[in-house]
Order: structure tokens, then sequence, then C-alpha cells
């Protein structure tokens, strides 16, 4: 029986989320530039978004350029931003076939004017698409999102269209720029780095993590089919005793 064929399709995690890590080290270890492994990634990226379509999750994300991104240096930052035009040219007509809606989280308005309008036509072109989301996570952090969903209810606290007292948390989740989109279920790591590095820091909460020593760039279906068996034999309890959960 193939890995494929092991998982529960009753007990799919609805979203999963990937920080898509170790490009760049994979890249050194082939004795080739950081950008030959980002490149090289979009195989990776094409193969997990096609099994999680099949498979039939609901949402995917993917964390592809973080705000701390910008700190690299200048040569890295603008090939990436190639890329990144390159590869909505180039995937956005399978993702309408598969009818997969492209959505993007973070603070695009940074982003270089031609990727800005290449992104606004991709998800115009996928908005109709009733399939699976993808939500890339461009210029994105934790950090980043909880500021802006507080900023949003400051400003509207100072309007007097929010009382104060009445916040909780469904308000600041309601507020957060990726309100739309449920937590995550599974969030995998690639690459062998044990942190969250300020990506969905709010909506990990409960989140079951994966981590793999395989490099971004070598990740495959399998991978992917692998971390979820993971998550379907783990018992999620949400601050509950074992006990509490059955039936």
């Amino acid at each position: 029986m193939t890995l494929k064929e092991q998982i529960d399709i009753e007990r799919l995690p609805k979203h999963i989320a990937i920080i898509m890590d170790g490009n760049g080290r994979w890249a050194k270890e082939q004795g080739k530039p950081r950008l030959f492994g980002h490149q090289s990634a979009i195989k990776s990226v094409r193969e997990v978004n096609e099994a999680c379509a099949e498979l039939g999750v609901g949402y995917l994300t993917l964390f592809a350029f973080s705000t701390e991104n910008w700190n690299r240096p200048a040569q890295e930052v603008g090939g990436l931003m190639l890329l990144l035009g390159q590869t909505l040219k180039n995937e956005v007509p399978t993702l309408v076939k598969n009818n997969i809606r492209l959505v993007v989280t973070g603070d695009v308005e940074r982003m270089p004017k031609e990727n800005y309008r290449q992104l606004k036509e991709a998800i115009d072109t996928t908005a109709n698409c009733s399939g699976m989301v993808l939500n890339l996570a461009l210029s994105y952090s934790g950090r980043w999102e909880i500021t802006e969903a507080v900023r949003r209810i400051a400003a509207e606290a100072k309007e007097g269209r929010i009382n104060p007292n009445d916040i909780n948390e469904d308000t600041l989740r309601a507020y957060l720029p990726s309100a739309n989109i449920p937590d995550p279920e599974l969030l995998i790591r690639t690459s062998g780095e044990l942190r969250i590095s300020n990506f969905l820091l709010w909506q990990l909460a409960y989140s079951e993590l994966y981590f793999t020593n395989r490099y971004w760039p070598d990740f495959r279906k399998d991978d992917l089919y692998e971390a979820i068996l993971d998550f379907q034999h783990r018992e999620r309890r949400f601050g509950k005793t074992s006990e509490q959960l059955k039936p």
C-alpha cells in the first residue's frame, strides 16, 4: 500500500501551512548560487500544490517571502522578484485548469510595481475557481499581521465604531488580513530548523507542527503524505484530557 493510499481522506487537515526552507543551503551543497536553489524549489511547489488539490485539502499556505527577507542582498531579492513573476506567468494557467484559487497575504504594497501588477492579475484570473485555495504569504510576518489587525481595530475604536470593552479574541481574529482563511491544522517546516520564524503567530496556537530534515527543493508528494500520516496519528486535545475525547 502506498503512502497516499494509507491516508484517511475523512481526517485530512483542512488547512496545511508550509515554511519552505533550505533553498540556499541545498544550492550551496550543489556548488550553485542561492538563486539556483530558489529556482529548483518551483518543482516542489508544483508537486505539493497538486498533491493537496488531489487529496481534497481545502487550503494551502506557502511562506514564500517574509518581511525580514527584504534585508537580504539586493541581488538575491531582485532575483526572487523576477522568479516570482516568471512563476506566476507559468503556473496560473495550471491553477485555473485545476480549479485552484490564488490569494495573497502580506504587505504586498512593498512589492515592486510589476510584481504587484502580476499578483493582482493572477488573483483576478483565478477568482472564480471554487476548489482549493492557495494562499501565498508574501512580504509577510506574523508580527506584521497582528500589528495590522491592532491598527485597524484602534482606528475603528477611535471613530466610535468599536467599544474597547467589547474587544475579544474573535474581534482580533476578524481584523487579521488572513481573516477569511481558517487556522492551519498542520504546519510543515523543511530543512531541519525547529522554529516557526515569525509565521502565522496567531493562527498556529493549536496547529500540529511537523519538522523534516529534507530541504525544500527535495520535498515531494511522498514527503507531504508522510507529514499528513503523522498528523493523523496524533491526538488533538485542545486543552482537554484524552478521556474527555472518548465517545
